[in-house]
This record gives C-alpha cells, sequence and structure tokens, in this order.
C-alpha cells in the first residue's frame, strides 16, 4: 500500500531536498571553475621567445583537489638531521655498550677523545657556515656521548666507588661542560637547557650517596630550587627560563613536601623546629624569587611563601598539642601572616600572601564542619521519639552523636567562631582595609558583603555546635538554639537598616534552620514541645512586622514569615490533642482554630500582600485537619461541615467569594454526604434529587434572563448533587437496576448537551455516562483477558500504536477540533 504524506510534510521534504541540491549545485560549481583554471593555466603560451618550453615550477594538482604546496626545504632538512643523529645515537650506545671491550686502553681513549672533539668542535664550523640545524644534531649528538663518556670512565676506571656520588660529580661536570659550550656558542639552542636539567642532580645524589635522612634531601632540594630560581630569573633565553622554571616547581615542591610531611609527624616542638626551618628558607626564597617575576608568577610565589610559612610557624605549637587542636594553630598563624601585607614584598607577592591566609582558613573551616553537619541532622531523628522524655546523653543524644570523638573534634566550635570573628571584624573596619592592606589593590564592595555573610554563616555554625563540644543538658542546648533563632532574625532586621542585604539574607537562612532545628529538637518533651513553639510563633510574627515595616525588606520574606508564624501555630493544638489523651480525628476539631485565625486575619488585613499567604497556610492546616478526621466518618462530616462554614464566612469578601463560595458549596455537600453514608443511605437519589430540581430550574431561569451565563454556572452544581452520589453507589450496588437507570439518565443528559451546546451537561453526562459502562463492561473483560494467551495483549497494544502513529496528524486535528467544539459552547 503506497503511503501518501499530509501536505505539510511533503511540502517539508521538497523543501529539504531542494535545499540539498542547491548545496551540490554549488560545490560542482567552485569544482569547475577550478577545473577551467587549471586547463586555461596548462594551454597558455609562453611567455618568451621560440624553444621548448621549461616545466612548471609551480605546485602539481591533485586528482581530486586544489594544488598540493610541497614541503618546505627547511622541514625536509629538519627531519633528515633528526634521523642522521639518531641514528648515530644508536650506533654509539651499541659501540659503548657491546664493542667497547675489544679495545684496549689507548684504543678506548684515543676513539672517546677523537669522537668528543670532533663533535664538540665542528658545530663552530657549522654555525659559520650558517649551516645551523646539522649544528644543532651533532651537538645533541654529542651531549649523547659526553654521557656516555661519563659511563664508560666509571665502567672502566673507577667502578669500585660509589655510583651515587660519582652520578652526582658526573652530573655536575656535565652541567658546567654544557654551560660553558651553551656560552661560547650562543646560537644554539640545546646545551643551555642541559645544563640547567643536568644541575638538577648532583645535590640530591651526593646526599643520597651520604646516605642522608628526609630533611638533608629537602634541603638538597631547595638549594637546587633556589640555583633554579636565580636561572629563571637572570637567563636571556626563552627555552633556559622555561627549564628552569620546570625544575624549580619539581624540586622546591618536593623539598617543600619533605619538609612538611617531616613537621607534621614530628614528636614534639622540638623535633618540629628543623622542619620549620626548612620551610621557612623555602618561604624566603619563593619571596625573593616573586619580588622580580612578572605578576602572575609572583602571585604564585606568594601563595608558596605564605603556606610554607604558616606550616613552618605552626608545626613547632602543633606538635605538641592533642589530636585535633592543630588547626586552630594553623589558622591563628594563618590570620598573623595577613600582617605581612605591610612588609615591602611587591603587590604579586602580599597578594599570594593573602590568598594563601584565606586558603589556610577555607581548609580550616572545611575540616570543622563535619561536627556541625552531625549537630545540624539529628534532631530530625526526634521524628521517630515524639515526646519520649529528656535524653539521658543530655544533647549529644538528643541529636544522636553519642558515638563521635568529641574529644577530637572539640576545636570545631573555637576555628569557626575565630574565622567568624575575623570575617565580622572585616565587615566592620572595611573602610580602613585599604590602608592597613599596603599595596594590595583593595577589594570591592561585593568582598564586604561576602565577609559579613561569611561571619553570620560561621557564628552560627560555631554557636550551634557549642552545646555538643561541651556536653550541655538538653535544657541547655534547646535554649541555646532558641537563642541563635531570636538573634539570627535581629540580625536580619539590622542588616536591612544597615543596608547589608546580602547579611540579612545569610541571616535569614541560617535563622530559618536554626527555628527547624529547635523544633524538632523541642518534641523530645511536652514542656519543651510547648516552649519552642510558642515562642517561635511570636518570634516569626515580630519578624513579619518588623520585615513589612522596614523599607528596602523583600516581599517574600515578609509573606514567608508569617506563613511560618502559621505553620508554628499549627502545632500547638496538635500537641494540645496529645496532651488531653485524644486519639487522631478526635484532634481535628482542635486544628480548625489555626484556620479560624487565618481568616479572621484575612479579613483585618484585606488587600495587604500577606493576606492571601496567610490564608492559604491556614488553609492547608485545615487540608491536615480533614486528613486527621478520616478516620472516623462522624469527625470527618464534623470538620467538612465546620470548613464549610469557614469558607463560607471567608466567601462574606468580595475578593474572595469567587472561589471560596465553590469551596464551601463542596465542603457542605462532602459534609452531607459523609453524613447520609453514617446513617446508612442507600439510595442518595432519595436526598439530593429534591436539592438537584430546583437547582436545575433555577439554573433554566437564570439562562433565560442571562443567555451569556456558563452552562456550569446554572447547571453544574445541580447535576453533580445527583450524578456524582449515584455513580458512586452504583460502582458499590452489585445489581443491575441502578447502573442501567443512571447510564439512561447519562445518555439523556449528554444528548441534551449536544443538542442545545451546553458544555456542562454534555462533560458530565459523557463522563458518568463512560464511568457507568465501565463498570458494566469490567467483569467480561476480565473474563476474555483471562481465556486469551498472553500474547495477545502486547499484539493488540502494538497494532494500536502502528495505527494512532499512522493517523496521528489527523488525530491531533481532530482532537483540536473536539478542543475547540468544547470551547465554543456555553
Amino acid at each position: 500500500m503506497e503511503h501518501v504524506p499530509p501536505p505539510a510534510e511533503e511540502l517539508a521534504l521538497l523543501d529539504s531536498e531542494l535545499v540539498r541540491l542547491d548545496a551540490r549545485r554549488a560545490q560542482l560549481l567552485t569544482r569547475r571553475a577550478w577545473l577551467v583554471q587549471v586547463l586555461s593555466t596548462a594551454t597558455a603560451p609562453p611567455a618568451a621567445g621560440p624553444g621548448p618550453r621549461p616545466e612548471s615550477a609551480g605546485p602539481a594538482a591533485g586528482a581530486f583537489g586544489p594544488p598540493v604546496a610541497p614541503a618546505p626545504a627547511r622541514g625536509v632538512q629538519n627531519v633528515l638531521l633528526v634521523l642522521g643523529g639518531l641514528l648515530l645515537t644508536v650506533a654509539a650506545l651499541a659501540f659503548t655498550l657491546v664493542s667497547w671491550g675489544d679495545m684496549g686502553i689507548g684504543g678506548r681513549s684515543a676513539v672517546l677523545t677523537a669522537l668528543t672533539a670532533a663533535g664538540l668542535g665542528a658545530p663552530a664550523l657549522l654555525l659559520r657556515r650558517k649551516l645551523s640545524s646539522t649544528a644543532e644534531a651533532l651537538a645533541a649528538l654529542t651531549s649523547v656521548l659526553m654521557v656516555l663518556d661519563a659511563y664508560a670512565l666509571y665502567v672502566a676506571a673507577m667502578l669500585g666507588a660509589d655510583g651515587a656520588g660519582y652520578a652526582g660529580t658526573a652530573a655536575a661536570v656535565l652541567a658546567v661542560l654544557w654551560a660553558v659550550y651553551g656560552l661560547l656558542l650562543d646560537r644554539l639552542r640545546l646545551p643551555l637547557p642541559l645544563a640547567v636539567f643536568a644541575a638538577q642532580l648532583p645535590l640530591v645524589l651526593w646526599t643520597w650517596a651520604a646516605g642522608g635522612g628526609p630533611l638533608w634531601f629537602s634541603g638538597a632540594l631547595l638549594a637546587t630550587a633556589a640555583l633554579d630560581g636565580v636561572v629563571a630569573l637572570r637567563a636571556g633565553r626563552a627555552s633556559v627560563r622555561l627549564m628552569a622554571c620546570v625544575a624549580l616547581c619539581a624540586t622546591g615542591g618536593a623539598g617543600l613536601l619533605l619538609a612538611l610531611g617531616e613537621s607534621l609527624t614530628a614528636s614534639g616542638p622540638a623535633d618540629a623546629v628543623a622542619p620549620g626551618a626548612l620551610l621557612l628558607a623555602g618561604a624566603a626564597l619563593a619571596v625573593a624569587g616573586a619580588r622580580g617575576a612578572r605578576l602572575p608568577f609572583a602571585v604564585a610565589g606568594g601563595v608558596v611563601a605564605g603556606l610554607a610559612a604558616v606550616a613552618a610557624v605552626g608545626g613547632v605549637p602543633a606538635a605538641g598539642l592533642p589530636d585535633g587542636w592543630p588547626v586552630p594553630a594553623y589558622l591563628l598563624c594563618a590570620g598573623v601572616l595577613l600582617f605581612a601585607v605591610r612588609a615591602p614584598l611587591g603587590a604579586g607577592a602580599v597578594r599570594g600572601l593573602r590568598w594563601a591566609s584565606g586558603s589556610v582558613t577555607a581548609g580550616a573551616v572545611l575540616v570543622s564542619l563535619p561536627p556541625v553537619t552531625v549537630v545540624a541532622a539529628g534532631p530530625v531523628a526526634r521524628l521517630g521519639a515524639l515526646w519520649s522524655g529528656v535524653p539521658r546523653d543530655g544533647v549529644r543524644g538528643a541529636v544522636g552523636a553519642t558515638d563521635l570523638p568529641w574529644a577530637e573534634m572539640a576545636y570545631a566550635p573555637v576555628v569557626l567562631l575565630l574565622a567568624a570573628v575575623a570575617c565580622g571584624a572585616a565587615f566592620r573596619w572595611w573602610e580602613g582595609l585599604p590602608r592597613w592592606a599596603g599595596p594590595v589593590t583593595a577589594p570591592g564592595p561585593a568582598w564586604r558583603g561576602a565577609a559579613g555573610s561569611a561571619a553570620v554563616g560561621l557564628g552560627w555554625a560555631g554557636l550551634m555546635v557549642l552545646p555538643a563540644a561541651l556536653d550541655l543538658s538538653f535544657a541547655a542546648a534547646l535554649a541555646v538554639q532558641l537563642v541563635l533563632v531570636v538573634a539570627a532574625f535581629g540580625v536580619v532586621v539590622g542588616a536591612l537598616r544597615g543596608g547589608a542585604p546580602g547579611v540579612a539574607r545569610t541571616a535569614g537562612v541560617v535563622g530559618t534552620g536554626g527555628a527547624v532545628g529547635a523544633g524538632l529538637l523541642a518534641l523530645a518533651t511536652e514542656a519543651a514541645t510547648y516552649t519552642a513553639f510558642g515562642l517561635l510563633v511570636a518570634v516569626f510574627l515580630v519578624l513579619a512586622v518588623a520585615l513589612d515595616r522596614q523599607e528596602g525588606a523583600s516581599a517574600v520574606a515578609v509573606r514567608a514569615s508569617a506563613c511560618a508564624a502559621v505553620v508554628c501555630a499549627a502545632v500547638l493544638p496538635a500537641a494540645l490533642g496529645a496532651s488531653l489523651e485524644l486519639a487522631v480525628y478526635e484532634t481535628a476539631p482542635l486544628l480548625l482554630v489555626v484556620p479560624a485565625v487565618t481568616v479572621l486575619l484575612g479579613a483585618r488585613l484585606k488587600g495587604h500582600p500577606v493576606a492571601l499567604p496567610v490564608e492559604v497556610t491556614g488553609a492547608a492546616a485545615g487540608a491536615a485537619a480533614v486528613a486527621a478526621a478520616a478516620g472516623d466518618a462522624r469527625f470527618l462530616a464534623l470538620v467538612l461541615a465546620l470548613c464549610g462554614v469557614l469558607a463560607a464566612g471567608t466567601a462574606l469578601r468580595p475578593e474572595r467569594r469567587p472561589f471560596a463560595g465553590y469551596l464551601a458549596t463542596g465542603l457542605f455537600v462532602l459534609a452531607a454526604w459523609v453524613r447520609l453514608s453514617l446513617s446508612g443511605v442507600s439510595a442518595p437519589e432519595a436526598y439530593t434529587l429534591p436539592v438537584t430540581v430546583p437547582a436545575l430550574v433555577v439554573g433554566v431561569l437564570r439562562r433565560r434572563r442571562d443567555p451569556s451565563a456558563s452552562s456550569w454556572t446554572a447547571y453544574g452544581a445541580g447535576l453533580s448533587m445527583t450524578l456524582v452520589p449515584s455513580l458512586a453507589a452504583a460502582w458499590a450496588d452489585p445489581h443491575w437496576t441502578r447502573p442501567l437507570l443512571l447510564g439512561v439518565a447519562a445518555l439523556v443528559i449528554t444528548l441534551t448537551g449536544a443538542r442545545l451546546r451546553l458544555q456542562a451537561l454534555l462533560v458530565l453526562g459523557g463522563t458518568v455516562l463512560a464511568l457507568d459502562a465501565l463498570h458494566e463492561l469490567t467483569p467480561y473483560v476480565v473474563q476474555v483477558v483471562g481465556a486469551l494467551p498472553r500474547w495477545v495483549a502486547p499484539a493488540l497494544a502494538g497494532v494500536l500504536l502502528l495505527a494512532v502513529g499512522a493517523t496521528y496528524e489527523k488525530r491531533l486535528r481532530d482532537a483540536r477540533r473536539v478542543k475547540e467544539a468544547l470551547g465554543r459552547m456555553h
């Protein structure tokens, strides 16, 4: 069967095909133009007199592309020289390792001397003839020969000497020779970088030969790094500076790491002095190098110097402190490091010192956060142990942190509070910071806000974990939590008055988190629950009023504070029900006190922006009351009726009437249905039809007087009053009479709606008819499905998907037409 696509799809296919053909045509035209140009050049007459035409020196054309340019002569020369140098190097290695023992001492000396002398002298002659590439290749070969000479000398005459010491001496001699050779023949690029590379080995190898320990190796590496720094700053050639910088990073970093490891593992302050001295020496070298380097390298040198200085000075007292407490020692040293910004070290080095101090501070804060996380998340466990009594292990038992090594983690609040004090001082005296910071560029206002926010967050974290670190009682810890909440919200108001919105937002976040933690912690005892949530209600109310009166406060913050007060208030009636030992459904009417108060507040606030969020939060408390009453039909009917009363009271206000009126009607109807079900009524039509008929009559009169009125407004409530409970009764009725009568009535309503173009009748009647038919056909469908093979269901699903996919566009248009037809109905 031929598939003809819809016009829209066919048009899209034609457009894409035309675009492809245009692209191919442009490609062929370009190729044709190039071929014409090549043919015209090939058939052009010679420019000079008679005689055979010379071959074209231009590039030859490829088979299917533009001419391919020949490789440059310099590149070919370099390739040939590299290959020749490699072959000679391989030959020299083979001669030294294999044929060396077949020659006498005279022959060996003659060969080595001749090859080395020739290799050292030939580049000078080649450079005079401007054959620089050949000279570079011979210099590289000679460098390999010099290394082989040193090895051959060791094997032939010094085999009994210490290998590491001899290798260090040979590296030093080679470094000097290469340096002198490179300075004499300054046009060669290889000898000087090789000299720098060889200079990295002597001190380390001599230390190895002498059997030195880690500190000796560290000193050797730092001395080598100092030499690399001098070369990196004084050398004029870029390749030499690059090699020196790479070597400086490798040797200096290795030396500092070795000294740091010895400092961290020192058994006492006395043992940490020597590693500290090495670290200070490394810091001095880094500062000295940073003063003469460019800005990025100067900043990096300042960072290294600052970290090394902190490790050196802090490592001495830290070696005598118990586990965990070295962190505050390093933090204090990082703070003292900031005083070095007044020294004339250069802007880059000073900036690096500042970054080093900040890095140490950030690291100290990060290692102090695990106990904060445990204490902050611990109160969640109280949800499974409501009013279980005061924990026996104090606040640590309340937050489930009894297994933590608090003796080693007691430093956490100290570190956090010290960092908070430092950030707070920077925020308070920010105007004087540029004068105190010396040559460092003053940071912008955004950094001041960040410092204030960090001070608030770190201070809250330190004070929150302090009761657990001190192992205080449960009551003291809860009191501290509540005081922190009040203080945080006080900072919110004060920061807004002081023009620091970032600090206010941070304080609001930590205050909200503290309120949640305090509320969960208070669920341990009955008295703590009433005290904490009563105080939180008052705090959130005061905060909402203060923010509402404060200029510049966010409207979202005001609404969130008011809604938080409503949420905390909803806990109190629930707690009262638990205190009176009421069942859950018996507590539901008490919960309605909260939505009743919010309804009154909404009427009092009227058009205030906070009115609607408060009422919505109160309505959520009412929904919670309905859910709590679901366990008992009597209380459910009572709660639904009371909620209907509250909704009806809200509907008295014009701005809430459209939604609250319908809600009140629905709640009253639900309450009536629940009550009828509780009374054992099996025929709801006897109670619903007397309401439906007058409601439909009123709807007809309304439509006659106002033809533009919606059918939902006129007939929706009346029809739903009977159809919905009848449908529920039909689904529970084992007989066929009620479903049949309901189906006939729904069919009549559906046809009437289709005939009169009334949307409410069509939708309600059609929905009820479909659900009623589904109820009646369900047993037969189950029997048919059980009798068919199991492969039939996926096969039918596949056929259905194929059919829908083949006619997708048509079905989509049909759905749009149905939607438009429903939209045109009244």
